[in-house]
């Protein structure tokens, strides 16, 4: 299903035995845009640190009662290898975080996620693992890739010939996690429309300008099938979009048909 992260924010966190706080953020990958942790809001309860949670762990959403089911107890959450609130993720971390819950290394392997091409499921202790470790030669960086989703809400994109707009959301698949597109207004351009852009088309993202560069003319943009929000995403939609585009409809990380 498609959801749009906006949407997301503030859903309760149900774990196997209470509640454990509210959805606040992702950490999304800028190279293959996969939401590889979801940012836990836990109120008083782990105020002292950042709390990350895995897809692997996610079992579904309740969109009527507005919660994301988990299968961690409270007492996992709290014993999980802790992060600084004010640092960057690093692969040291990552790496003790998946080896605490026995999740194999997204970054080892031919599929999405490791071995896998979407997370979830049970892994059996005994599973090999890749023979490789991370690179730990600087690990008082973080992973360059991992970025906050929250952050990038409001970056100025910038098409081939000029800006046209912000980023003004993320669509994503919760299957396997994929940013399917991004939701570009365009109110500073082309008043009041907004169109979804696949995360294939952008050529950068400046960082230090809070900019999103696409490769893609501002009339191409202009020109695309008009999104509403408070319309599904159908498939007759997105072929649409695809056609006007000229562009096979997969994901940065997917390989085409």
């Amino acid at each position: 299903m498609l959801r749009r992260t906006s949407e997301i924010k503030g859903y309760t966190l149900g774990a196997r035995d209470g509640e454990i706080g509210r959805t606040r953020d992702f950490y999304f990958d800028d190279q293959s845009w996969v939401a590889r942790y979801l940012v836990a809001d836990t109120g008083q309860w782990l105020a002292w640190r950042q709390v990350l949670i895995s897809p692997h762990a996610v079992l579904g959403f309740r969109d009527h009662d507005k919660i994301v089911d988990v299968s961690l107890t409270r007492e996992q959450i709290e014993k999980s290898p802790s992060i600084d609130q004010d640092k960057p993720v690093s692969r040291q971390f990552e790496a003790d975080f998946f080896k605490y819950y026995n999740y194999p290394f997204y970054w080892q392997g031919s599929a999405m996620w490791g071995p896998r091409p979407r997370p979830g499921g049970t892994f059996a202790a005994q599973e090999p693992r890749p023979p490789q470790e991370p690179d730990f030669s600087r690990p008082e960086e973080g992973d360059p890739h991992l970025r906050s989703a929250r952050t990038v809400l409001g970056y100025r994109i910038h098409a081939l010939d000029g800006e046209i707009g912000h980023v003004e959301d993320f669509i994503l698949n919760d299957e396997d996690w994929v940013v399917e597109y991004l939701v570009v207004d365009t109110v500073n351009w082309w008043p009041g429309k907004h169109v979804l852009v696949p995360p294939a088309w952008a050529a950068e993202i400046d960082w230090a300008r809070s900019r999103v560069h696409l490769q893609l003319p501002r009339e191409a943009i202009r020109k695309a099938p008009e999104y509403d929000h408070s319309t599904p995403i159908t498939r007759e939609y997105e072929t649409r979009l695809f056609a006007h585009y000229d562009h096979k409809p997969c994901s940065p990380g997917r390989k085409a048909a």
